[in-house]
């Protein structure tokens, strides 16, 4: 059966990495295409299709864009050039990066512009006051986590066996390639983190409760994570990562930024957009270790904060023990808005990437605070949130993205609301 191939012109980038042009009439279906750029002419085979949309792959580039260039890692996919006549395959391709093919600038540009488009088409906000993205001092080695997934035994059709990553920090960079794993069935992703004096960590996801076998080196720290439980193999279950010189616990299952230079700017950049005195009542959801937490306690006369997991909980207490006006509730957020007998200042939230749930949004507007600080790690969930504000009475008054994650679509963003109808 013969695939049939389409040549198409490319419009812009979209959140995800992907380009989208349209399909040649009378089709005129919207195309999703990766790893490659605005303006390019190509030639693609559809791999999914909706009656509104499809995605394809990019068999050859016909008319390159003057911005492509040659990506740093031999896994990035570079699709088969009339002008050069080189070329991988789709398989061989990792899709951990999205934008190698662009230089830094213009990862910065297309990220800023992004932000705009989601919080235009999304969150309906005519000119969102977008300011220009903060980039990452290091590009490249800069992640102090990765996660990698194992196929069957050595090695899995479906698994691409990576031989060089450009994002992992120098020492973890230098670390998992000396890992080799038999055959086994106990675990199929591990993670490895490394803290600021380059101790490293290696973490084990599993349902199954079954330890591996496995020889250890005497400086590394081992964990076996089955959901929120910890098995410690070897060493310590936590990192001690550093931001701004404080130390920060950072156990197996708790979260923390991958990269520890850009959260500095967004901790900076809170700090100074935030009207913090020694009369403001602040509450914080998602406080996770108390990463951003920390920085605040000082600045404040009262801090709330509410965290669900209850590793981080345990993190958090240790990492804010000095502070006698911090509070912390392990909760849902929704369940700690629903019972607050007063109205904070000022709301931070740190979500996760889907944002924050319907409820806690309701429970948000019901209480109104002054001002809305809402750390993003998704702009779509962050502009179909904003939608939500906007239409409840706040309106936007600053956007401003991080380059959390360079040579990948991911964009961090601080959003700052002001509630208009101030409760008498």
């Amino acid at each position: 059966m013969t695939t049939k191939t389409y040549e198409i012109t490319l419009d812009k980038f979209i959140y995800g990495g992907e380009a989208i042009g349209r399909l040649p009439a009378p089709d005129s279906r919207t195309v999703f295409v990766p790893y490659a750029l605005p303006g390019e002419k190509v030639r693609i085979e559809l791999s999914f299709e909706k009656r509104g949309f499809a995605r394809a792959k990019l068999l050859e580039v016909l008319e390159s864009s003057p911005e492509r260039i040659t990506p740093k890692c031999a896994h990035f996919y570079i699709p088969l050039s009339r002008e050069t006549g080189e070329g991988l395959g789709v398989g061989a391709a990792c899709r951990g990066c999205q934008y190698q093919h662009l230089s830094y600038e213009s990862q910065l540009r297309v990220k800023e512009e992004i932000v705009k488009d989601q919080l235009t088409r999304i969150g309906k906000i005519e000119n969102p006051p977008v300011n220009e993205i903060v980039p990452s001092p290091n590009i490249w080695h800069y992640r102090n986590q990765m996660d990698f997934q194992l196929g069957e035994g050595t090695a899995s059709p479906n698994i691409l066996q990576i031989e060089e990553c450009h994002l992992p920090a120098p020492a973890m960079n230098d670390f998992w390639q000396e890992l080799e794993f038999g055959e086994n069935n106990l675990f199929r992703q591990i993670s490895l983190r490394q803290d600021s004096a380059e101790n490293l960590m290696l973490i084990f996801h599993s349902e199954n409760p079954e330890t591996p076998e496995m020889t250890l080196e005497d400086e590394l720290s081992v964990v076996h994570v089955m959901g929120e439980e910890m098995i410690v193999m070897g060493g310590d279950d936590h990192i001690i990562t550093m931001l701004h010189e404080r130390p920060f616990k950072a156990s197996a299952t708790s979260f923390f930024q991958p990269n520890s230079a850009v959260a500095e700017e967004m901790i900076d950049h809170l700090l100074a957009a935030l009207p913090l005195n020694e009369k403001t009542t602040l509450l914080e959801l998602h406080s996770g270790i108390g990463s951003l937490s920390a920085f605040l306690a000082p600045k404040v006369e009262r801090l709330v904060c509410v965290e669900k997991s209850p590793t981080a909980c345990d993190d958090f207490s240790i990492n804010l023990d000095e502070f006698e006006n911090v509070e912390l509730y392990q909760a849902q957020a929704m369940d700690v808005l629903k019972s607050l007998d007063f109205t904070p200042d000022i709301l931070l939230t740190d979500p996760p990437a889907s944002g924050l749930g319907r409820h806690t949004l309701d429970e948000i507007l019901r209480l109104a605070p002054p001002l809305l600080a809402y750390v993003s790690r998704d702009p779509s969930t962050l502009a179909r949130d904003a939608k939500k504000l906007l239409k409840g009475g706040y309106s936007l008054s600053d956007v401003t993205p991080f380059d959390i994650a360079p040579q990948t679509f991911q964009i961090d963003s601080v959003a700052i609301f002001e509630y208009q109808n101030l409760k008498a």
